[in-house]
């Protein structure tokens, strides 16, 4: 795995990297290779070759209404 140093990075950028980090109970190190991996992955449309494949998956599926499910179980 290749290493990479990001030099001259605004404090306010890094700050908030680092809160995302504590939020997301990551390391540092962690929260920026995820934030590269997914800003990689939309650059190259990842996310909505999967998004069309899970709807054409689903696509002629019926749904039913769930708040009238929920209705009629709180009647019984």
């Amino acid at each position: 795995m290749r290493s990479l140093t990001v030099r001259g990075v605004d404090d306010e950028v890094y700050e908030a990297l680092k809160d995302l980090a504590r939020r997301n109970h990551r390391s540092l190190q962690e929260q920026v290779r995820v934030v590269l991996e997914r800003e990689v992955s939309l650059a190259r449309g990842g996310h909505l070759s999967r998004c069309l494949a899970i709807r054409k998956r689903l696509e002629g599926r019926t749904w039913g209404d769930v708040t009238a499910d929920i209705r009629r179980e709180r009647e019984r």
